[in-house]
């Protein structure tokens, strides 16, 4: 979860994240050599007294100046074209849950398992505990086993909502008349939090989603006692 001495990307909790992190470790290298050059250049140019009253072209230079942005925008473009199609793939899902986004909470059905279903509200700052966090926790959470693969089914039933947690590198829009997919896994237990990032009416700040990632063993118990009250 992000806190205010958060500066860099939160800690991944899922395969899927660590390759963004990778990737924007990887972009933020190349901006970082083109910052560096492209100062060193400006810099020499300021101070140095330098003339040649004889130059009027350089084909040279003109080609090596063209050639080197390009080459550079290739080795931004392949891994970010690898990473969509990474984000794309659904591989052989363990469970499937539909999100269902509302004005202005979630609700969730589990239809493997006698279509559990239930209403994800925000906890009110006047009903919170000590343990909760302000604007972020809610009163029925996601429970989800780690180390497996999970597959989210996104709808709207009003106007578009977006699906989004952070430490899991998910983030899918919630569109009315239209059912959107992604795949993912934790691959850790812990409680990961996200909120809806489209602008989506008045209350858009106030439908927080909450995951709590278990062990499969105590999924199976949770399964259970849903299915017994």
């Amino acid at each position: 979860m992000a806190t205010w001495k958060t500066l860099l990307l939160q800690d991944s909790a899922s395969p899927l994240m660590e390759q963004l992190s990778f990737f924007h470790d990887h972009t933020l290298m190349i901006l970082m050599i083109i910052t560096v050059l492209v100062g060193q250049l400006m810099l020499t140019l300021f101070f140095n007294k330098f003339s040649h009253r004889l130059l009027l072209e350089g084909q040279l230079i003109e080609v090596v100046w063209t050639i080197l942005p390009a080459l550079t925008l290739i080795f931004i473009a392949l891994p970010s074209l690898r990473l969509i199609y990474i984000i794309d793939e659904v591989n052989n899902p363990m469970i499937t849950i539909k999100s269902i986004g509302h004005q202005w909470y979630w609700s969730y059905e589990y239809s493997d398992f006698k279509n559990i279903e239930f209403d994800s509200y925000m906890i009110p700052t006047n009903s919170m505990n000590n343990y909760n966090f302000r604007l972020l926790d809610v009163d029925n959470r996601v429970v989800l086993p780690y180390e497996s693969q999970i597959r989210l089914i996104v709808t709207a039933t009003d106007v578009i909502h977006s699906w989004t947690i952070p430490a899991l590198g998910v983030k899918i829009d919630a569109t009315p008349g239209r059912l959107n997919q992604i795949s993912f896994s934790t691959n850790r237990t812990g409680l990961f939090y996200g909120q809806c990032s489209e602008i989506c009416g008045a209350n858009h700040s106030f439908m927080p989603i909450v995951i709590e990632s278990i062990s499969p063993k105590y999924f199976i118990k949770w399964i259970a006692k849903t299915l017994e009250s």
